[in-house]
């Protein structure tokens, strides 16, 4: 948690006019993500859980919207914990770090490059469990 929060907090001030509810982009580790500090959420589409592997401890929930994803994982997260969206590339968790930021106290990390950058640094995923 340490690390990941010191993350976090260096990578603050590199967000444009950051402030609260903005989302943070930032590139954890996969060791980091597993960590369990971070509720880590693979928001991607069942298809691409059983054709690259998941992250074992990371939450499946495809983002559809900031309401009915909150509403899911809401129930998941202890107090401050920070939340950590991941997806194939990081393009679909930035658009929905950004939807949700604006709708929660929660840090949320959209984490930079996604599965794709974390298989390039060396990471083996998973079998899908839930597939």
């Amino acid at each position: 948690m340490k690390r990941l929060l010191m993350l976090l907090a260096a990578a603050l001030p590199m967000a444009s006019d950051a402030r609260a509810g903005d989302p943070v982009s930032a590139a954890p580790s996969a060791p980091e993500l597993l960590s369990g500090e971070a509720l880590v959420v693979d928001i991607r589409e069942p298809a691409e859980w059983r054709e690259t592997g998941v992250l074992p401890t990371a939450v499946l929930f495809t983002y559809r919207d900031a309401a009915g994803f909150l509403a899911r994982i809401e129930p998941q997260l202890k107090p401050g914990q920070p939340i950590a969206l991941l997806c194939r590339s990081g393009r679909r968790s930035a658009a929905a770090a950004a939807a949700i930021a604006a709708r929660t106290d929660h840090p949320v990390i959209d984490v930079a490059g996604g599965l794709g950058r974390l298989v390039r640094e060396g990471y083996q995923p998973a079998p899908c469990p839930a597939c």
